[in-house]
């Protein structure tokens, strides 16, 4: 059965519910407001989304877990610093014609530098985790049991939390954003060749240290500090957003799946149904990884399947994220196809993209090999939009329209899911 042929009136219920996810998402940020990764705010609203569920779940829980919000982009100032100790060393080397053993150093900041970088931002890993601050973030879950024996499970996610500005997405756009990052790559990596190269020449004639070419690779460097400090001012750590679109849609999506289970009383025979709103997704995807590790292999008993739900707010963007965490994550292709078969009955040819920078939930999932096979859907320009991680994420800029068509779509693929499982 189709979810369209579950009920009379389709189109009008489908539409209730998109309703329903877009007065939830107003209210929070009404009432509660912008929600940072370990916060108090971030705790009431996934205690807020725990009631809820409680309204359409035979069972619901909440998880705490311990994080450290400032560390997944902590490492954007202590970038900042060891490229400027980096950029410096190189250009008193070349200014005092010191000794070029010196550049050795300027080599392992660099080193370090990229180590931060790629670890904890490309491949989201907790190394600067245990140098910060700690604090409280939750998950809260609820499902629907089968009303037969549980041979299949499909888990619909959200976050709850919001992120800091990001200030050059505000103020330029993707221009901005892109010329920002690309010029601090470069500059990291100008760097460290520079260092090589002149280390390697050193080494073979110890002379090369005072050659002009020095002097004039020192200023470029020097000149790279500037863009250094600009990348310092990344995000604003003040500011928080409201996180309306990120991700309030995905999780209020996910709780509607089983709210409409509930109303019009069905229950499948054989699939179990979950919504997962997880904490702490702007910081690292901590709350999923959370889940996973907590109930990865209880979960394991049966085929499961999860469907990261992030940012619905942009219709012609409508996407299945097949590549995740900026490339480096490959989701479950059976799971791409059953979401992408749900949107063709709902009307829509879902295209498969890549996340090119950040990751969803699903890449969480994916990584941790408990089992659960995932994919991410989400309707997000990835320019990025100019609301994304910004003060324009309110609940005042929703569209209504893409909500509806991502309730749409999971319906279905819901559906899909409990006739056919990944054969589809």
């Amino acid at each position: 059965m189709k979810a369209n042929e579950s009920v009379k009136n389709y189109p009008s219920e489908r539409r209730m519910y998109a309703n329903y996810t877009a007065r939830c998402i107003k209210k929070v940020c009404k009432e509660i407001g912008p929600r940072f990764a370990g916060s108090e705010q971030e705790k009431k609203a996934v205690e807020y989304m725990a009631e809820d569920l409680k309204t359409c779940c035979d069972e619901v829980g909440m998880d705490e877990y311990t994080v450290s919000p400032m560390a997944f982009l902590g490492w954007i100032p202590l970038s900042v610093i060891l490229m400027t100790i980096s950029s410096a060393l190189f250009f008193a080397v070349a200014l005092f014609n010191l000794a070029y053993q010196l550049l050795f150093v300027s080599v392992a900041l660099v080193a370090v530098c990229l180590f931060f970088i790629v670890t904890e931002f490309l491949f989201y890993k907790e190394t600067l985790d245990p140098f910060m601050k700690k604090k409280t973030s939750y998950n809260a879950y609820g499902y629907r049991k089968a009303s037969g024996e549980t041979k299949r499970r499909i888990i619909f996610c959200g976050h709850a939390d919001s992120s800091m500005e990001w200030r050059f997405t505000y103020y330029g756009g993707p221009p901005l954003v892109i010329s920002v990052i690309g010029g601090s790559i470069v500059g990291i990596l100008t760097t460290l060749v520079c260092d090589i190269i002149v280390i390697a020449k050193s080494i073979a004639d110890p002379a090369f240290i005072g050659a002009k070419a020095v002097d004039i690779i020192s200023y470029v460097l020097l000149g790279f500090v500037a863009v250094f400090l600009v990348a310092s001012l990344f995000y604003d750590k003040k500011r928080i957003v409201e996180g309306a679109n990120d991700n309030l849609t995905g999780c209020f999506a996910s709780i509607a799946m089983l709210k409409y289970l509930k109303d019009h009383d069905i229950r499948f025979e054989n699939t179990e149904v979950w919504a997962l709103c997880a904490g702490s997704e702007e910081i690292g995807l901590r709350g999923s990884k959370d889940f996973c590790e907590k109930h990865g292999k209880d979960l394991a008993d049966v085929e499961t399947v999860f469907v990261a739900l992030d940012t619905i707010r942009d219709f012609d963007f409508m996407a299945i994220y097949n590549k995740d965490m900026t490339f480096t994550v490959t989701n479950d292709a059976d799971v791409c196809n059953l979401i992408k078969e749900g949107g063709k009955i709902a009307g829509y040819d879902l295209p498969f993209k890549p996340v090119s920078l950040g990751a969803t939930d699903a890449a969480a999932v994916t990584k941790s090999k408990c089992g659960m096979k995932a994919a991410a859907f989400a309707a997000m320009d990835p320019a990025p939009a100019r609301y994304y991680h910004t003060r324009l994420d309110t609940h005042e800029n929703i569209d209504l329209k893409a909500i509806e068509a991502g309730v749409d779509i999971c319906l279905e693929t819901m559906f899909l899911y409990d006739e056919k499982g990944l054969n589809v």
